[in-house]
């Protein structure tokens, strides 16, 4: 009986252990999309402080351009820039929380396993096979 309760916990702990690291995957690649979203305005923002104030600048809507004063387009560019760093800000805490609870599940199983050889040993076999 305490060799399937010490199964199913093993097996508890891998789902666990599969869908965290799902999320950190998930995560990275949500932080690499931001990242490239903050260079973007970063690069676009240099751009437009070289320019003359009475320069005409243009947003793009779809396939459209749209004159807008410089100023507008700075703080949009501005705005897309901070909230891109904050995004990443968040994500890092998420992502190192997710990589806490990761630690911990694999910990928990290694734990499971030194405490059962039996069950190592049946896991061992099953991949083998």
């Amino acid at each position: 009986m305490a060799d399937e309760a010490n199964r199913t916990a093993f097996m508890e702990l891998q789902a666990r252990m599969f869908d965290t690291t799902g999320k950190i995957k998930q995560l990275q690649t949500q932080m690499r999309s931001k990242e490239g979203e903050k260079k973007r305005a970063y690069l676009t923002l240099e751009e437009l402080r070289q320019l003359p104030e009475d320069t005409n600048t243009y947003k793009t809507v779809g396939k459209v351009f749209i004159l807008e004063p410089k100023s507008v387009l700075l703080n949009e560019q501005e705005q897309k820039f901070n909230e891109s760093e904050s995004a990443i800000a968040s994500m890092q805490t998420s992502k190192e929380y997710l990589e806490k609870q990761l630690g911990e599940v694999e910990n928990n199983i290694r734990e499971l396993l030194h405490q059962d050889p039996g069950l190592a040993r049946q896991i061992l076999s099953m991949t083998v096979q």
